[in-house]
């Protein structure tokens, strides 16, 4: 029962950031977002290309933020294995890409070099993860490929918990770009300490 709630928490949280930022920056304006306003107030900041590589990094890591629970939870059955390899196609294509154009972002986070630190940290962790998922399955060692794939996309789920933090980081310190810093760490470490306690009880349950 905690893991189906726990489940459907994560499904329901995914797609509702995917949403708000499928809204905020496909139908609105992105200089309405918080952060992009934030930014355009200070008198060195140039919009162009920065936007642009925001918007590849949006879309792409949107994409691998809803696909990420049908691949972990539905099992790949005969009938949906073929589907589940195409996802996982797309999936690791959009964490590719993003993990690269993030890099650039990085460079200008929001809060200096924290920041810019925290962000980079997540973007090497995060391809890295990924990437070691596909040399699991490559090698047919199915097992590992899914824990590997729990790692990865507890750190696209970041983009879920930065959005969550943010806020109220911002409203309790009094100051945006302080609570960006921290954010910058907190946002994924969570998340990955959160996994490895899964993991480490889908081993025991396997033990027994």
């Amino acid at each position: 029962m905690a893991n189906k709630t726990l489940r459907a928490l994560v499904i329901i949280l995914a797609f509702a950031i995917a949403g708000y930022a499928i809204v905020q920056y496909g139908v609105l304006q992105a200089s309405s977002a918080g952060l992009v306003s934030f930014k355009l107030t200070k008198p060195n900041f140039e919009l162009q290309p920065w936007i642009y590589v925001l918007y590849a990094h949006i879309f792409t890591a949107v994409f691998a933020l809803v696909i990420g629970p049908f691949q972990l939870f539905i099992k790949p059955t005969s009938a949906r294995r073929r589907w589940h390899r195409r996802l996982g196609y797309g999936y690791v294509a959009s964490i590719t890409v993003s993990g690269i154009v993030n890099v650039y972002l990085s460079l200008f986070a929001t809060g200096g070099w924290v920041s810019s630190l925290g962000f980079m940290s997540l973007d090497v962790l995060w391809v890295a993860t990924t990437l070691t998922a596909v040399r699991k399955i490559i090698a047919k060692d199915v097992q590992a490929h899914r824990v590997w794939m729990l790692r990865s996309y507890a750190l696209t789920f970041s983009a879920v918990t930065l959005r969550i933090l943010l806020a109220p980081l911002a409203i309790l310190l009094g100051d945006f770009e302080a609570a960006f810093r921290i954010v910058a760490w907190a946002c994924w470490i969570p998340n990955l300490l959160v996994i490895e306690v899964v993991i480490h009880r889908m081993r025991l349950r396997q033990q027994y």
